[in-house]
């Protein structure tokens, strides 16, 4: 008798020893799953202001092709309206701009300064096609999406680099046709991404007097070349 209350009493332990092992268990898939989806969430968050960041470099073109070519005025170009950007004004300073560490800042001076630019105002027609969402999502989710947009934030600042050669390639297939060789005006674009704190407005985001930061801030460079 005294042999099977002691069979009784090891399975007793037995049980309590593999219950706080499966618990252990458990707990530990549950952090592992927890930081993989941390994890993934962040990935997204940078691939997105990576993106954001690009947007910055197109819209700065954008704008010295308007510069150049003439702005759009009922669908034409205002070709009397054109003009050749020069380094005339100061930078603000913003986290975009303190975050190229190859620029001299004495005396440096930019063509163009766009700060501050609501990524999620930029692609508000997207939210606005009503009729092909509510197919793909619930108002909620929705809302919850354009608020998430809006703490994307781009600015961009243009530097005029000096005159380059220009090549642009003939539009015709004779056999005459050549490549075009002309005088051009090389232009150094910064672009940045960023990603405003959860609670930041979606209408406002950084300016000289904030004291937040970005969460997440991606700086791009590129050099344009565009024929006079």
């Amino acid at each position: 008798m005294k042999h099977k209350k002691n069979e009784k009493g090891f399975v007793l332990v037995l049980s309590l020893v593999l219950l706080l092992v499966m618990s252990l268990m458990g707990g530990a898939l549950i952090v592992i799953s927890s930081g993989d989806h941390q994890s993934n969430n962040s990935s997204d968050e940078y691939q997105q202001t990576f993106y954001v960041a690009e947007t910055a470099l197109l819209e700065a073109e954008k704008y010295l092709i308007n510069q150049m070519m003439g702005p759009w005025v009922s669908g034409a170009r205002d070709t009397d309206a054109r003009s050749i950007p020069r380094n005339t004004i100061v930078p603000t300073n913003t986290p975009c701009y303190n975050s190229f560490r190859n620029i001299g800042k004495a005396g440096f001076q930019i063509a163009k300064h766009a700060i501050n630019i609501n990524f999620g105002q930029l692609i508000a027609p997207i939210f606005d096609d009503a009729e092909t969402l509510d197919n793909l999502a619930t108002d909620e989710q929705i809302e919850n999406e354009q608020a998430h947009m809006g703490r994307f934030r781009y600015e961009f600042f243009v530097v005029n680099i000096g005159s380059a050669a220009f090549k642009g390639s003939g539009a015709s297939l004779k056999k005459t046709t050549t490549d075009v060789q002309s005088s051009g005006t090389a232009y150094r674009v910064y672009g940045c991404g960023y990603m405003m704190p959860r609670g930041t407005s979606t209408t406002e985001g950084w300016t000289a007097i904030d004291t937040e930061d970005p969460d997440i801030l991606i700086p791009l460079e590129t050099v344009l070349v565009l024929s006079n």
